[in-house]
């Protein structure tokens, strides 16, 4: 996980300050640009009272946006190492935030209106107890029929995996040892480079809670006849049931332990991630390649552990076709992303820089090596005059790295070098995607900030001019998909109601 670049923190803060206030995103953006920090530290630097401080932490962890953990420092000479809490930011969740529309689409699509409104319960409030969810549930039921109507519908989110434990609040990082430094010293020379985890890497996988917990339920019911207590547990999809290896959780459940849930977020970014990529071997195969490849991705799609994956897990014939045969496929996930990533950037190129800049910036990006200024001009047919102008624009605008070659022999002359390197290309190109969307959002509320009056006036008084400016005005309004969705299901319902009646 990289750090985030310049424009995707000052999006990230936006995002917060929009949602919680400027306070809150003045702790948030302290995080994103010094990295984990003390509480003391955060109210220092932000110069914000420790009591502020701690109230807004509390609610960018009550929204998944910031990760406590506690680490270990070595004390002074005789003195015992002491423990500290730390609070890190998490920039994915944030930007997350932005995409809750295309989660509650999914849910609708695939789930009930009472799991719609479950689930953008959690969206709202980050994480709840199931207690919060039966408190919500009850406006206009009984008790009874609340609780129940809750559990079985937070048990369809838990089964479709929309919905997950929460990971713990405080995990211990513990220092790295001696022995795997120099391990990662060897591998930097070896073929097979492996980078060494990030901070947020290694507190992440601390806090995860077990696969076999993370989608486990527990349900304390209470008879009002005789007063006892009885227990309701069952597993998520594809997990197997293991009574002995719970037996302690059971145990701090029953002495008043609440369970936190929370949206899961990977297991949309995976039908996401999977989706673009059955779109891509659509356009460039055919339809029964994206039907075979989604296929396989739906069958592999649990068994995935990370989001950002090479590869897929390995496949037989009779998983995908349910016909008896021995091969197994892998699905090269990498190279399908990497192919719509040089599809996306040339697409920005041909559009900024015309037909010519993107011929020569493609010729680059296949040769995949350092081309020579001569060599590109006779390659794509282009004057070498034009083509040195539209080279250094390109290499100006970080799309392209230039390295000079001089030789001195029988005479001094110099060589420019051209290639496109797509380590620095593509979070440069990321950064400015984040840009243009803090453009897009702060032009956005500038426009419903100066037609609020306008929006508020009464249909009666909307006439003429006036009239087309509000229907504009009403294009920018954020769209509620819940309330879109829910109204869809009262027309339909009726609709059939008529016609029973015809």
């Amino acid at each position: 996980m990289a750090s985030p670049s310049q424009y995707g923190v000052k999006y990230a803060v936006h995002i917060i300050s929009s949602h919680f206030g400027d306070l809150v995103a003045k702790v948030c953006e302290c995080l994103l640009r010094r990295g984990p920090l003390t509480h003391q530290n955060i109210a220092r630097f932000t110069e914000v009272s420790a009591s502020q401080v701690k109230n807004c932490l509390l609610v960018l962890i009550q929204q998944n946006c910031v990760q406590a953990f506690s680490v270990e420092h070595q004390g002074g000479v005789g003195d015992a190492p002491r423990r500290s809490t730390e609070y890190m930011a998490l920039f994915d969740n944030i930007i997350h935030r932005m995409r809750f529309p295309k989660f509650m689409a999914v849910v609708s699509q695939e789930l009930d209106k009472e799991c719609v409104e479950l689930f953008q319960g959690l969206l709202q409030h980050g994480r709840l107890t199931l207690e919060k969810m039966i408190d919500r549930a009850k406006c206009g039921r009984e008790d009874s029929t609340a609780q129940d109507a809750t559990r079985e519908t937070l048990s369809k989110l838990i089964n479709a995996r929309f919905v997950e434990r929460c990971p713990d609040p405080e995990p211990h990082l513990s220092p790295p040892s001696e022995e795997e430094a120099p391990a990662r010293k060897r591998t930097k020379s070896s073929k097979m480079a492996i980078e060494p985890e990030t901070i947020e890497e290694r507190v992440l996988a601390a806090a995860a809670p077990m696969e076999a917990k993370r989608f486990l339920i527990f349900f304390d019911t209470t008879t009002e006849e005789d007063g006892q207590k009885t227990e309701d547990s069952f597993l998520g999809v594809g997990e197997k049931r293991k009574s002995d290896a719970f037996e302690s959780d059971k145990e701090l459940e029953s002495d008043g332990d609440q369970v936190l849930w929370r949206v899961n977020v990977q297991e949309f970014m995976h039908r996401f991630r999977h989706k673009a990529c059955v779109e891509n071997v659509r356009e460039r195969l055919d339809g029964g390649a994206a039907v075979a490849l989604s296929a396989m991705l739906e069958t592999s799609r649990s068994m995935e552990k990370k989001v950002k994956t090479d590869n897929s897990v390995p496949l037989s014939i009779n998983t995908i076709t349910k016909r008896g045969a021995d091969e197994s496929y892998k699905i090269d996930l990498k190279n399908i992303i990497e192919q719509a990533q040089n599809e996306e950037v040339e697409s920005v190129v041909l559009e900024r820089y015309g037909r010519v800049a993107y011929r020569i910036f493609r010729l680059l990006s296949k040769a995949n090596r350092l081309l020579e200024t001569d060599k590109i001009s006779d390659t794509a047919f282009v004057d070498k005059k034009e083509i040195s102008k539209i080279l250094c624009r390109l290499w100006k605008d970080e799309f392209l790295h230039m390295e000079k070659v001089v030789v001195t022999a029988p005479r001094q002359m110099q060589f420019l070098l051209w290639k496109v390197n797509k380590s620095t290309l593509w979070p440069h190109v990321l950064d400015e995607m984040y840009h243009a969307a803090l453009n897009l959002n702060l032009r956005v509320a500038y426009e419903l900030e100066k037609e609020n009056e306008l929006l508020n006036l009464p249909i009666e008084k909307r006439s003429g001019p006036l009239e087309k400016s509000l229907d504009c005005m009403e294009m920018l309004k954020p769209v509620d998909f819940v309330d879109i969705y829910l109204r869809s299901e009262r027309q339909l319902k009726s609709r059939d109601e008529k016609r029973v009646v015809i």
